[in-house]
């Protein structure tokens, strides 16, 4: 892919290789550090969701703390989505293997989806994504650690398929985050210790506001007080690395595509996945090739169009495990420039948002990895 349009740099410097990389210097046989991180102690990763690399480099005095950083970027997985992200941050897995191909993905064998960030009862977490997780890795290993995130995900389904190994401090305000964070590191007595972070605030004044809204630069300044107060209770051999699980781009309300409306594009097509920026759709027997080309020609330049196999081929979901196969989509078409595909009667709420994210676009698909240091920040 080229111009800007990213191509997943699974192994070589995404989402998926962050958490393996502390592993491998925090000392665990068998991990790799490939992203090149700083020598340290320990290591607190903060998680900004909705921080994109491009949105922090083009407003620097939005986030003076955190543009100061030294750092890099890396890739998120595709979709670039949230629950794809955390899981292939949390398994150190592409999402062909851990198998949380979207938002909402078909339940194979049926015409359900399951929303990976609401979950289905009916789904055991332990069987849907059989992988250990980065934290039950380190764990074994005789690292202390910890996972910081709300309350009501303690015992949710992403939280078990993406990080279940770590001890669970549920923390719903940004004072309560930082006091967790400076806690787990105070329990772990001495020993190698990994602590997660997780912050939501950004991504959610996105979506109500869009991101270049006067709401969200604001809550971008928040973000970088939250990462300057992280630094400020970390012990001095510990490293803060701040990253995110996808970027950003605004609704143009003259893009807005109504698949429903869109003539011939629910041809053949039995449920309709993903979301705006990202659609998985699942076809009847047969017509996956049909599809795909009524959608190509009707989408045009709005969208990137590819079959299953196709989007195989090009590395979008990494190697992919055989249970996984039909939880992607038979035809998958991911939106282009500000366009969102959207079924404002399946998903009214949605169609409602100020801004999106899935594609594989530059600005959705890179993300920060700073890292600052305690002892550094203090001079």
């Amino acid at each position: 892919m080229t111009g800007s349009l990213i191509r997943p740099a699974y192994g070589e410097g995404s989402l998926v290789d962050l958490l393996p990389s502390v592993l491998a210097r925090l000392g665990v046989p068998g991990e790799l550090d490939v992203v090149g991180l700083p020598p340290a102690a320990g290591y607190c990763v903060l998680l900004v969701d909705g921080l994109g690399w491009t949105q922090l480099r083009t407003h620097p005095g939005a986030a003076p703390f955190l543009t100061s950083l030294p750092g890099r970027s890396l890739t998120t997985p595709v979709p670039s989505t949230t629950a794809t992200s955390i899981t292939s941050l949390g398994t150190g897995l592409p999402p062909g293997r851990h198998g949380l191909v979207g938002y909402q993905s078909r339940i194979p064998g049926t015409t359900s989806l399951l929303n990976a960030l609401d979950w289905d009862s009916s789904i055991d977490p332990a069987d849907y994504q059989p992988y250990p997780d980065v934290f039950t890795r380190g764990t074994r290993e005789g690292i202390a650690t910890t996972v910081v995130s709300k309350r009501r995900f303690t015992t949710s389904g992403l939280t078990r398929v993406a990080l279940s190994g770590g001890t669970y401090r549920g923390a719903d305000t940004v004072g309560e985050r930082v006091a967790a964070v400076d806690a787990a590191f105070a329990q772990a007595e001495g020993r190698p210790a990994l602590v997660y972070a997780y912050d939501s605030d950004l991504d959610s004044t996105g979506h109500r506001h869009g991101p270049r809204s006067a709401e969200w630069y604001a809550q971008l300044r928040a973000t970088d007080a939250l990462a300057q107060q992280l630094v400020d209770v970390l012990p001095s051999d510990v490293a803060l690395l701040v990253t995110g699980d996808h970027g950003m781009v605004p609704v143009d309300a003259t893009h807005q595509i109504d698949v429903e409306a869109e003539a011939g594009l629910t041809d053949d097509v039995v449920l309709v996945g993903g979301e705006a920026r990202f659609r998985h759709v699942y076809t009847r027997d047969g017509a996956a090739d049909d599809v795909a080309a009524r959608w190509a020609e009707r989408l045009g330049d709005r969208a990137i169009v590819r079959t299953r196999d196709q989007a195989r081929a090009e590395g979008w979901f990494g190697p992919v495990d055989e249970r996984v196969v039909p939880r992607i989509g038979d035809v998958v078409a991911a939106a282009l420039d500000t366009y969102v595909l959207l079924l404002p009667s399946v998903w009214p709420r949605e169609s409602r948002m100020r801004g999106h994210h899935g594609s594989l676009t530059e600005e959705e698909m890179l993300v920060p990895c700073l890292a600052a240091s305690a002892e550094d920040a203090r001079g």
